[in-house]
């Protein structure tokens, strides 16, 4: 019994470890995707000039996994269904710092308010911005995902060894 609650508690510390480590890969996906995005709104607004809406409605499955709803969540203010604020953008969002989510709601707060030209700039502008929080992330999960997947092993040989 004894050995079985051990065990049980070393996968608790694994998991935990693999958590933390899943937190750092959703950082650098999400930033990516949004660094995409941006390329797809410049593409779309300058050449096609196509509505926002029909730009979210044609994004592929695999950014919009990775997006995390923050999509949906502005689609939802496009078509009226909930105002645009803060709160209403990041639903069910919890990865994100409170300055990258300041930049990100700015982002989507002035889609759509100006003219081709100054949109184009405003956008290639903030994907610079998503850019170098996409590095950052990127190196954080190289740095620290790998290590508390590491540290939630030790941390679980270490309750074994030190209850048997």
């Amino acid at each position: 019994m004894k050995f079985i609650l051990l065990i049980f508690f070393a996968c608790i510390a694994v998991f935990i470890g693999v958590m933390f480590s899943k937190k750092y890969k959703v950082r650098a996906n999400f930033f990516q995707s949004l660094v995409m995005l941006c390329q797809k709104f410049d593409v779309e607004i300058n050449y096609s000039r196509e509505r926002l809406k029909n730009i979210f409605d044609n994004l592929d499955e695999k950014h919009k996994l990775s997006l995390y709803g923050i999509d949906a969540n502005y689609k939802a203010f496009l078509n009226k269904e909930n105002s645009l604020e803060k709160e209403n953008l990041f639903k069910n969002i919890n990865f994100l710092k409170e300055n990258e989510k300041d930049v990100i709601f700015m982002f989507f707060k002035t889609l759509g308010r100006s003219d081709v030209d100054s949109q184009s700039k405003e956008i290639k502008n903030y994907q610079s911005r998503f850019e170098s929080f996409s590095n950052s992330s990127f190196n954080e999960n190289k740095k620290y995902g790998g290590l508390s997947i590491k540290l939630g092993i030790i941390a679980g040989l270490l309750i074994i060894v030190l209850f048997i």
